[in-house]
């Protein structure tokens, strides 16, 4: 029998002070959660050991420092379980995958939708966590705390914070020069730092939104009307325009890539632009920029909800506009618009819904409309394209060119090779996909059809130690950044708007980015408006004189 007098084992838990347990978080936290950020700093700091070590020194004391004023009293063990699974969560990403948690990147994850995020909660994903976030809760939760009373422990918080603040600073006034210059110009430092570099983006994402809460829309292109060619239009115009999805240029044979992925589009009578460049490198920024009338450079996320877009430009000039969507959302681009936004479902095609749809389920429907449309209309596809990190789920699989392709989320899982291949498989999928828009467009003789397509941003397919998108713009390799553009005007539409084609494609090498979709879209369809930037207008110089 066991003896009543001797202690169980799980008794016998240590005993910390609040001070030493957090030190020892913020110790683990940065030692262990932090490998990108100490990949960096010796990258930086490169034969200065000691230089780099100090300014280690300055990050743990501003851990220390963040860590005890948020854990006080009765919250330290709540506070300090969620920052290490935060930390535990965070630095899979930013580790393993090569992401980058700012801003944006809280700003796609708050935005995106269960179908697109379940890819990303894989057994990789769940065993890292718990190694380094669970794991280390419970060991927090399992020790004592020695209290001691309320004025003597809010002292205690106050002396703490004091000498975390004077060694923060005093490391840093060791060399303060070389340090300012390493902050200023290498913004990835601080960055990758795990977990206040997200809760840094997570407040500011936080105070974003509040201010978007107070913005009054500001009316755009009030004055659009239809153009002369427009107005003498005998057919109704059907503008479709493809929003892609992480399409990187490089990738593309029609840009020079030596893998045939453009065995389609090759063929069709096509303006191809090699030199484009996107607005962002995630959704959340680069689709609503791309029809905001604001250039990269001005464009912001309260900048983009303060003014009407290229969408009611063109219902102020007399179209019917449609959003259809395949991916995560408008993006409140589409809040004005009369019909709601339709999400693609079974119901659309459930032979391309298995169960999440690939993109030929917009075929039907679009047929549909060309062969009913009474009036100038423009319906937008928002594709979900090349999306990983589940390539393999974006074509079926009868369309796997490449092979053996990646079947699996986890991408470190898999060889480069796979990778590119499975990736390589979607992009030869949507140039088929593009294909049959233009050939069901062009059959329909009821419409005076066009095709714009452009995708939101690109992907790094391991390069670097990179993984998907989102990288902040400054930084961003020219994988998420160069992206396919392709126009598609039918005999009929050239005559009728008088465009001349040859001379589009005479320009179409020249450097163009998503700033030019809003100008173009409405020089296209001869839209004349204040609104139109004609230097933006990659088809201003190919009508004719007298059109808008």
């Amino acid at each position: 029998m066991t003896d009543p007098t001797q202690a169980s084992p799980l008794a016998h838990r240590p005993e910390l002070s609040p001070f030493v347990l957090n030190a020892l978080v913020a110790t683990y936290l940065l030692a262990i959660c932090n490998s990108t950020f100490w990949g960096h700093l010796f990258r930086i700091f490169e034969g200065r050991s000691v230089t780099a070590l100090v300014f280690a020194g300055a990050v743990w004391a501003l851990m220390l420092l963040v860590v005890s004023v948020l854990a006080l009293r009765r919250a330290q063990k709540p506070v300090l379980v969620a920052l290490l699974i935060t930390a535990g969560v965070t630095s899979y990403y930013v580790d393993v995958l090569g992401v980058v948690v700012d801003r944006e990147m809280i700003q796609n994850a708050v935005t995106t939708t269960f179908a697109e995020s379940k890819h990303l909660i894989t057994l990789q994903f769940l065993g890292h966590v718990f190694l380094y976030g669970v794991v280390p809760s419970a060991l927090v939760l399992w020790v004592r705390i020695r209290r001691a009373p309320v004025l003597r422990g809010l002292a205690g918080v106050g002396l703490v914070t004091v000498l975390s603040v004077a060694l923060l600073v005093g490391l840093l006034f060791t060399n303060m020069k070389a340090y300012s210059t390493v902050l200023r110009g290498n913004k990835e430092l601080m960055g990758s730092v795990q977990p206040l570099a997200p809760m840094g983006a997570a407040l500011r994402y936080a105070k974003m939104m509040f201010k978007s809460t107070q913005i009054v829309v500001q009316p755009t292109g009030v004055d659009a009307k239809p153009g002369p060619l427009l107005g003498q239009a005998k057919k109704p115009i059907l503008m479709v325009i493809v929003a892609g999805e992480t399409g990187r240029a490089q990738n593309w044979s029609l840009g020079g890539y030596a893998r045939e992925t453009n065995a389609e589009l090759k063929t069709r009578d096509i303006v191809y632009y090699p030199n484009a460049t996107s607005c962002g490198t995630a959704t959340a920024t680069s689709l609503p920029c791309m029809f905001s009338p604001l250039t990269m450079d001005a464009y912001s996320y309260e900048g983009g909800l303060s003014n009407e877009n290229l969408l009611d430009v063109l219902m102020h000039a007399g179209f019917d506009v449609e959003w259809w969507d395949n991916n995560t959302g408008d993006k409140d681009i589409a809040d004005r618009l009369p019909v709601r936004p339709h999400t693609m479902k079974a119901e659309d095609g459930s032979e391309f819904c298995f169960p999440e749809c690939i993109d030929a389920v917009f075929l039907k429907g679009l047929q549909d409309k060309a062969d009913t449309i009474t009036g100038n209309t423009v319906i937008v596809l928002h594709q979900i394209g090349s999306h990983g990190p589940s390539y393999w789920l974006r074509y079926p699989p009868e369309k796997e060119l490449f092979k053996p392709a990646c079947q699996t989320p986890e991408l470190t899982k898999c060889s480069s090779e796979e990778i590119v291949n499975a990736y390589d498989n979607t992009i030869a999928y949507t140039d088929w996909f593009l294909a049959q828009v233009i050939d069901l467009l062009d059959a329909s003789d009821r419409v005076i059809p066009a095709m714009y397509y452009v995708s939101d941003h690109g992907e790094s397919l391991g390069e670097g130690g990179l993984y998907l998108h989102g990288t902040p713009y400054f930084m961003a390799p020219e994988y998420q950044t160069k992206v396919p553009m392709v126009l598609w005007l039918s005999q009929r539409f050239r005559d009728s708007l008088g465009i001349d084609e040859e001379c589009l494609k005479a320009k179409a090498t020249e450097a163009v980015s998503h700033d030019n979709m809003f100008s173009t879209v409405l020089g296209m369809v001869d839209v004349t408006t204040e609104a139109k930037d004609a230097a933006l207008d990659l088809a201003g110089a190919c009508r004719p004189a007298t059109t808008g």
